[in-house]
């Protein structure tokens, strides 16, 4: 705000002083200049008329010559002053409108309207820096879980764009630089309901000052940086940056979770990965050549990752000068032509990871690559997300798009971080028992995607059943997945996870008994999930599920009752609802 008046009384000060000193003039000289009254003495105006009159001729509005009708001297002296005040206000109009035509100044007010807007948010919301693939696909997924969200971008058209996006809530944006501490206090980055900031730009640099800024400034904050930079990860986790996530890195520990327990990586993939559930597990092959075209930053780490596996892959590079060598196996081109792959051995391989940061390149070299080796696994990096549908034709076994594994990392992190902590914990487990668990949940939720939800046994997300437990009755899990329209049909859904008091219990057994503040963590069909607010919110549904008894509740009640295909002989017991 103090900009915009720094900018207007900068612009406007010549054109004001130039007004008030013509009006002044003005006014001054018809107080000196002699009149006549009606009985042909000499008059003079007096500043007060002298004022009124140059006010409504200056403004060419003309009420007539007041009190009395001038004399040939005052008239030429009106005339004067007429054309002098016209021309300075042609001067100070055409210097408005062109301050108001200024990019400054529009940059200026589109600030202040946002900060304004930011200060008068009342829910929770993340600040997220870098409107790119990743940032878009991110700020699409906390919307439709109605999480607010405020964006910096320092590209303009990407904020426009962001305007035009059907999003599911009204996204505050604007164009700055988010290194700049001035644009994420703007952004709300001290705001009390700011629960989070997000670094999403293609700059590490950029992203570890955002760290910085936001640690110093609001250190309770939770900061979630990308970055692609084992330096600059360092440096991030030295001040605490809360969690920093490399996708080249991430693909790689996908791979090699993969190559050892198929069952898990499918069991991940499935959870956090917002789609459906394949039809069968993928099998890296643990032994045998693979050839990495591209020795980048992707192409590094998975090469460290076979080789943490046991396995001696062949680089195959065009820029060694810029991305350095591998230790063994190397060879000089890009991998698109069929004499570079023959030089790697080819005709002797089991897998291709196409990784370079070209993704005609990458689609190139897995056509060429099947002419000469059809039963290849193939490993593809998608580095635009314009290109998805000629990623989808060429059907490689494992895609890793880096914007997207961002997304869905930081999307588990913050809509549910529980998720985030039973996949950590999953990964202790052996390969059966993730099967088993796939094969539990797909008989749950048949072909749809899975509904992934957090509860919380406090007076917000669960008031009947923390009342209940307050009040000493015994609620246990199966409590919680009963369907409240018939109590003896369970819900199509399962408890993956426990969190009481610190501890974590995986896949809790049926006969536990909740306590409040207990968090869980369940996956299921999207309709379990509905019904199942009804017994967390509702004293009657809980009632019933508890004890079979059934409170006659109104229309809503009956309503769900009969969805759920109950019978027609309810009792009708009146009782206060703090009693259930």
């Amino acid at each position: 705000m103090h900009s915009i008046f720094f900018l207007i009384f900068r612009r406007m000060r010549q054109p004001l002083l130039t007004l008030v000193l013509t009006y002044a003039v003005a006014i001054l000289g018809l107080t000196l200049m002699p009149g006549q009254d009606d009985a042909g003495n000499v008059w003079f105006m007096d500043f007060f008329h002298a004022f009124y009159f140059v006010s409504f001729m200056a403004t060419t509005i003309g009420f007539g010559e007041i009190p009395y009708p001038f004399t040939d001297a005052q008239r030429l002296w009106v005339t004067f002053s007429l054309y002098a005040t016209v021309v300075v206000w042609i001067y100070a109009l055409g210097t408005l409108l062109s301050l108001v035509q200024d990019k400054t100044f529009q940059q200026a007010l589109t600030e202040s309207r946002f900060a304004r807007r930011v200060r008068r948010m009342r829910e929770d919301f993340y600040l997220v820096c870098g409107y790119g693939e990743t940032g878009s696909a991110l700020t699409y997924a906390l919307t439709e879980r109605d999480r607010s969200v405020v964006v910096i971008d320092i590209d303009p058209d990407r904020v426009n764009m962001l305007q035009l996006e059907n999003l599911r809530q009204y996204v505050p944006a604007l164009q700055g630089d988010a290194s700049r501490p001035k644009c994420l206090l703007e952004a709300g980055l001290k705001h009390a309901r700011c629960k989070g900031v997000v670094a999403l730009t293609n700059v590490n640099e950029v992203n570890l000052k955002v760290a910085i800024t936001s640690k110093l400034l609001h250190p309770e904050i939770k900061v979630i940086c990308r970055s692609d930079s084992h330096d600059v990860e360092e440096n991030m986790a030295s001040f605490g940056t809360d969690y920093i996530i490399n996708p080249f890195d991430t693909f790689a520990n996908h791979l090699a979770t993969a190559l050892q327990a198929p069952g898990l990586y499918l069991l991940h993939s499935w959870l956090t990965g917002e789609r459906r559930l394949p039809e069968a597990p993928i099998y890296p092959p643990t032994t045998g050549r693979w050839i990495i075209c591209g020795f980048g930053r992707f192409g590094r780490a998975i090469y460290r990752r076979l080789k943490s596996e046991g396995i001696e892959p062949v680089v195959i590079e065009s820029k060694p000068e810029m991305t350095g060598m591998p230790e063994t196996g190397f060879v000089l081109g890009r991998g698109t032509e069929a004499d570079t792959l023959l030089e790697a051995g080819i005709d002797r391989a089991v897998g291709l990871v196409a990784g370079t940061d070209n993704d005609a390149n990458n689609l190139s070299i897995i056509m060429t690559a099947r002419q000469l080796r059809s039963d290849l696994f193939v490993i593809l990096r998608q580095n635009h997300k314009e290109n998805q549908a000629i990623v989808d034709a060429v059907q490689a076994d494992m895609v890793m798009h880096p914007s997207a594994i961002i997304a869905n990392r930081i999307r588990v992190l913050l809509g549910t971080p529980l998720l985030y902590q039973f996949t950590s914990l999953a990964l202790h487990q052996h390969d059966e028992w993730a099967r088993e668990l796939v094969e539990s949940l797909h008989r749950l939720v048949g072909s749809e995607n899975p509904a992934i939800w957090e509860v919380l046994l406090d007076k917000e997300e669960a008031l009947a059943v923390y009342d209940a437990v307050m009040k000493g009755r015994k609620v246990t899990l199966p409590h919680l997945l009963s369907d409240p329209g018939e109590r003896t049909r369970s819900l199509p859904a399962i408890c993956l996870l426990l969190k009481r008091e610190g501890q974590r219990l995986v896949l809790p057994a049926d006969d536990l008994v909740l306590k409040a503040g207990d968090r869980l963590l369940f996956c299921g069909r999207h309709s379990a999930r509905d019904r199942m607010d009804w017994c967390l919110q509702n004293y009657h549904a809980l009632k019933y599920i508890l004890t079979g008894e059934i409170v006659s509740a109104g229309w809503i009640w009956r309503r769900i009752r009969r969805g759920g295909n109950s019978t027609s002989n309810d009792k009708q017991i009146s009782q206060d609802h703090g009693e259930g």
